[in-house]
Parts: structure tokens; sequence; C-alpha cells
């Protein structure tokens, strides 16, 4: 089966200009001025996008694939995803992640969904672990899950929150070790992905663990924004060659584009933020201690970002890289590009930057803006 979408105006997220693309199967075969007289064995479809602005699909690095919460008890778990939600957004790649409950939720649970994804037709990774320390695994050892399970990606802790473990520099020493060599023996980059929470010290631990020998780019933090310090020395920290991750369903002190801003101004390299939606989180709001409110953290917060920094005068590539290939660098996957020989997978986007057809290895799954195949499952 191919498909040539023709006439786009291509972000690859570089601008390439006007375009055809020609998929064939699950992969991108050429990008060319034309493909008028290309001849090929086999039935074509021709998608004719009219200079439409035609991107990667989105990138989510951080998703919680089988339901985040249980902060106020086990009806305030939120449900598990279903793939029409990740494409309606945009979001053709996913890494899923566990959240707070690591006790009686599992990181076998959030693989099988990470592999039901893949199934339906979307590309999925994860990161084995949970808040807690010692780690949530699947088969006892977070060096031995990157290795032996090609989904995984890297490991998942919280660190400076009152739902975290605490763990001190000599565990935290042995667990991003692990990372470190899982990595290396697996061909990996390995990741340590963090949930900061605004106790404070992360970034100051982060560094007494560099100065030990350990190479910045295994540490994966998030929540970057959520206050002033943190965010100062998130900054601070991509200077030095790190990523920081800013959150865009939420939870920032500044407002997500100023957070992008200011980053942005203090000299941080484009390259070296992404975004990621926590979405399907819970966001849960306490008072002394309480839990007094819960919701889930929106999917589409990627792209509604997307489109506000374009608004407030950022850049559409410099927007676009934040949700495609800077997510994929600080991953260490070849994803979120349009790119001979990589995964078909693109979004179509309107004048508006709305999401008109997204393609998912491949295959059609919105156009026009609406579902016109659904998953297992799905009405």
């Amino acid at each position: 089966m191919f498909t040539i979408i023709k006439n786009a105006n291509v972000f690859a997220p570089n601008p390439l200009g006007k375009k055809d693309i020609l998929l064939c199967s699950d992969k991108i075969a050429a990008i060319e001025d034309s493909l008028d007289d290309i001849k090929l064995p086999g039935e074509v479809e021709v998608i004719d996008v009219e200079g439409a602005t035609v991107t990667p699909g989105f990138f989510d690095q951080h998703v919680h694939l089988t339901g985040g919460g249980g902060e106020g008890g086990p009806a305030t778990r939120v449900p598990p995803i279903m793939p029409s939600q990740l494409l309606r957004a945009g979001i053709t790649t996913v890494c899923g992640v566990m959240g707070t409950e690591g006790t009686t939720k599992f990181p076998e649970e959030l693989f099988a969904k990470v592999m039901g994804l893949r199934q339906e037709g979307l590309t999925a990774y994860m990161h084995t672990g949970s808040y807690q320390y010692p780690t949530r695994t699947i088969t006892g050892n977070p060096r031995k899950d990157i290795i032996t399970i090609e989904p995984v990606l890297g490991v998942k802790i919280a660190l400076a929150d009152h739902r975290c473990s605490f763990p001190n520099d000599d565990e935290m020493l042995k667990l991003v070790a692990d990372v470190r060599m899982g990595g290396m023996l697996s061909g990996k980059k390995g990741v340590l992905h963090v949930h900061l929470g605004d106790y404070g010290g992360a970034y100051e631990q982060f560094e007494r663990l560099i100065a030990r020998g350990l190479a910045r780019h295994h540490f994966s933090p998030t929540h970057t924004g959520r206050e002033p310090k943190l965010f100062e020395q998130a900054i601070e920290f991509a200077k030095k060659g790190g990523v920081m991750d800013i959150t865009s369903g939420g939870g920032n002190y500044y407002p997500f584009v100023e957070c992008v801003q200011r980053a942005l101004k203090a000299g941080v390299d484009r390259t070296r933020i992404t975004m990621s939606s926590d979405g399907n989180g819970s966001m849960p709001k306490f008072e002394n201690g309480v839990m007094v409110a819960i919701v889930a953290a929106p999917v589409n917060a990627n792209h509604m970002m997307l489109k506000e920094m374009v608004a407030n005068g950022i850049d559409f590539e410099t927007a676009l890289m934040m949700t495609t290939s800077n997510v994929a660098d600080s991953l260490g996957v070849k994803e979120a590009r349009l790119q001979p020989g990589l995964t078909a997978n693109l979004c179509v986007l309107t004048d508006s930057l709305d999401i008109d057809t997204v393609i998912a290895r491949g295959t059609v799954w919105i156009r026009n803006g609406k579902s016109v195949k659904l998953a297992n499952f799905e009405a």
C-alpha cells in the first residue's frame, strides 16, 4: 500500500517548503519536490493537502497510559487512556509512565498497554518504575528491564515531593548506574525520568551525582516550571548540556509560554527544551496536606501550547521541535522527524494550526479533525 501526500508545506520539523511525500506501508519512502511521474507497483492513495502544513506526529514523553491518580483513594484513579484520545491530540508516538500509585499498579500493566498501543498502530515506549524507591520493575532489576524489554527506555522516579521516597545520594548513584549500564548494553540512551516536586534539593543532588562521574544526559527531569527557584535551576542545568522538560498540561508557576520565553531569553538552546503533557495523570489540589480536589491532566496540552507559543511570537519551527525532534533526541530514539526511512507518523494542520489529519504508521486515523478509524473497544 502506497500513499502520496501532495502539495504539503513540510516542517520536518525544519522547514522544507512545498513537497510531495511518499509513504510505503508504515515508512516514509521519499520526500520530493514532485512525485507526479512516479510509477509504483501497487495501489496508491493520493491525499492532496493543498498547501497545508505537514509535520511529524507529536511525541509526548510523559503520559499516564494506564491512568494516574489515587491520591484520594481508589475512586480517584484515572481510567486507562484510549488510542483515539492520543491521536485526536496529534500524538502518534508516546512514552508511558506510572505515577504516584506504585503499590497496586504495576509496570507489567503499563507494558501490556504499550504493546497494545503498538498492535493498534501507534508508536509506544515506556519507563519502568514509579514514584517510589526502590523502584518497581518487571524483572526485579531496572538494568535488566532496560536490557531485556525492548519498549523500556529508562526508569521513572520522584524526587523532592511529599509522595516520593527521598533516596540518598548513594541510592541514586546505584540507580543511575543501572540506567547507564542498561542503556549501554541494550544500545539505548538510558534515562532516569524524574518527577520533580517543589521541596527543593533535586538539582543539587543531580550535580553531586554528575560530579561523581555520571553523565548529564542520563537525567531527564520533568515538571521543571512548578516554582521559580526550580525553574532557574532547570535553566542552568540545560545550559550545561542537559534538557529541561516543561509540563504543558499545567502546574507551572509561570504560564507555559512565559516559561519557554524565559528559558530562551536566558540562553537555553532551543534543542534543549521539551514539553510533555502529563496527560491522563492526576492533578490533585492539596490544602494543609489534605487532598481537596482532583482532575485528570489534558492529553491535548502539547497541541494547545504549540498554538499558544506561535500566537505569542515563538516561531513555528522552534515550537514544533519541543514536541517532536527534541523529545526523540532526549530519549535517544529515531522518531518524530519527517525523513525517508523513518516511521510514517504525520500531522496535517490547518491555517489556524488545528489538527486536520493524523497518520500513524502509514494509516489515516483522523481526517477533517474527526476519527475515521477507531481501536478496539472504542465506540
